[in-house]
């Protein structure tokens, strides 16, 4: 089979496990329950998640590009970077999971006359990873925070290990020994593509001289989660749901990373899953999860828009200049 009609096959699924999953959640949280909470939100709780949105999308913006190096920051203006960062969010919103925007970003980044390849593709690589440690490390710290957690000391001990793996496996990109290793490895593949991986291992191997950045990113990153989180908490409190602020940092770390599975089209379905199962823990009605759920997506939605006008305007620009 080609490898388009692959590709469209596996993005076809994608859609309707989207929908599919959607529906058999709103479904079974009753579509009455679920419009009667959503039109009963109240608004300047919905007008704060908002604000904190601009701010969250701000931040990650620059964590991007303090991870760039230095002589490219020094050739490059800010706001083509910005551009690129941005549009890249807006299409990934169509695209699996957070790996189709993080691959459009590296391929606008190596567009750019004086950026190898190697190095736009280290800076994403690197910059998810950072952001999954983060993300792992506030999940592990939440889930702690929850008093049934601690009552369970292999649950503990399970979160512990892997808040512990992925920060080990961050710092491991910077280790030499590591390198080593996976450049023997490499010598297995096919040259053309050895040769770009040995490319892009060297521009993360380059982070070692750079541990303040990378410290100052992963922090940047805890700090993103805890707007995100913050965010669910405040649209939460405008559907009036009376959960503790304990459970929505103990939860939607997790669902976050269940978002970031490229099985789904920007988590829509898998997002709603995990609100309501996750939620129930809590003791949250379905309905109630269902309709935070739904806002939480359209908030990072509508995070993206600016992406969306900065794509409009170019492509509008490209066919004017036909």
């Amino acid at each position: 089979m080609p490898y388009s009609s692959t590709r469209g096959t596996g993005r076809a699924l994608r859609i309707a496990l989207a929908a599919g999953l959607t529906l058999l959640l709103l479904w079974w949280s009753d579509p009455g329950h679920v419009a009667r909470v959503a039109l009963g939100a109240d608004w300047r709780w919905l007008a704060a998640s908002i604000g904190l949105v601009t701010v969250d999308r701000g931040l990650m913006a620059w964590r991007w590009i303090a991870l760039l190096p230095p002589d490219v920051l020094r050739q490059t203006a800010i706001w083509p970077l910005l551009r690129i960062f941005f549009v890249s969010t807006f299409v990934g919103t169509f695209l699996p999971g957070s790996v189709g925007g993080d691959a459009v970003r590296a391929w606008q980044l190596s567009s750019s006359p004086n950026v190898r390849g190697a190095i736009a593709v280290a800076s994403v690589v690197m910059d998810r990873l950072l952001g999954v440690a983060a993300l792992i490390m506030m999940a592990g710290a939440g889930a702690l925070a929850m008093g049934q957690v601690r009552d369970d000391p292999r649950l503990t001990l399970a979160i512990l290990v892997t808040a512990a793996a992925a920060i080990a496996g961050t710092f491991a990109v910077l280790s030499e020994r590591v390198a080593v290793v996976a450049l023997r490895w490499m010598g297995w593949l096919p040259e053309a593509i050895s040769r770009g991986a040995a490319g892009v291992l060297d521009a993360l191997r380059a982070y070692r001289a750079r541990r303040g950045v990378v410290v100052s990113v992963l922090a940047a990153s805890v700090l993103v989660n805890v707007l995100r989180i913050l965010q669910a908490w405040m649209l939460g409190r405008g559907l009036s749901i009376d959960a503790p602020l304990g459970a929505y940092f103990a939860f939607v770390p997790v669902i976050l990373l269940i978002m970031l599975l490229p099985i789904s089209i920007n988590g829509i379905g898998t997002s709603q899953a995990g609100f309501v199962f996750f939620f129930a823990r809590a003791g949250v009605p379905e309905a109630e999860s269902f309709a935070l759920s739904v806002l939480y997506l359209g908030l990072g939605l509508l995070g993206n828009v600016p992406g969306g006008f900065l794509f409009a305007t170019r492509q509008k620009a490209a066919a004017a200049g036909r």
